[in-house]
């Protein structure tokens, strides 16, 4: 079945950076487009970043400049670079595959 497994995340202060990663199984995910969500708490799913299968990459202007996403397919992986974090980054941070499916999601948490 269906894996998305995140991990990455933690409490870091303003301005640190963290590196996200997404292992994924369960489908072909050379030729899947990947996506990372985002989910500030108390609200809804935010579309952060997409990378397609051929590599072609989107970013929601809140994070252009700041976040950087990436793939390798030798090992499944998704990736999403976060630097200069802030406290609006807060929140949990899920990897989506073009089927919509997501895993459980990572914790980030930016305060001093």
């Amino acid at each position: 079945q269906v894996q998305l497994v995140e991990s990455g995340g933690g409490l870091v202060q303003p301005g640190a950076s963290l590196k996200l990663s997404c292992v994924a199984s369960g489908f072909n995910f050379e030729k899947s487009m990947m996506i990372w969500d985002f989910q500030a708490p108390g609200e809804g799913y935010l579309w952060l970043a997409s990378v397609d299968e051929r590599g072609q990459i989107y970013y929601d202007d809140s994070v252009k400049g700041r976040f950087t996403i990436s793939r390798d397919n030798s090992l499944n992986t998704l990736f999403l670079q976060m630097n200069n974090l802030k406290p609006q980054d807060t929140g949990k941070y899920y990897c989506r595959n073009q089927f919509g499916q997501r895993g459980q999601g990572t914790q980030v948490t930016v305060s001093s």
